[in-house]
């Protein structure tokens, strides 16, 4: 099976530009956060993520690949956002984060003006120190 998310070509500024407004804006302010936060350039993964760095993985089933050290997406009804549960120190800033939800490697926020941005810089921090050792 190969790997179907990868970086692409596409620039993010088109991207975003074809979103509505409050997502555009959204989305572009995440660019500003990430990259202060990782010091990498954002770079289009799939259709709709835009990611951060990149890491090497392999799972026990020995599937293997790369995947964005931070990510997100401004989907219609929420923000995805990616990694940000996988440091031990992130359970007590989600706490602080404000209204979301989680999944098993995503969390879900609805506004950008509802949760604390600095929070979720640190969050960002976390993800990317946690991949350090596999960064490619």
């Amino acid at each position: 099976m190969s790997q179907k998310t990868m970086p692409t070509d596409v620039p993010v500024e088109a991207f975003l530009a074809g979103l509505d407004a409050r997502r555009s804006a959204e989305g572009a302010r995440l660019v500003e956060l990430f990259t202060e936060a990782t010091g990498a350039p954002a770079v289009m993964w799939g259709p709709s993520m835009i990611g951060f760095g990149q890491y090497a993985y392999t799972y026990a089933s020995g599937h293997s690949g790369v995947w964005p050290r931070a990510a997100f997406s401004p989907r219609k009804a929420r923000l995805s956002l990616y990694g940000l549960q996988s440091h031990p120190d992130a359970a007590p800033l989600l706490e602080r984060l404000g209204p979301h939800s989680a999944a098993v490697d995503c969390v879900y926020v609805t506004r950008l003006d509802a949760i604390d941005l600095d929070v979720l810089r640190e969050l960002v921090r976390l993800s990317w120190a946690v991949t350090e050792d596999r960064a490619v």
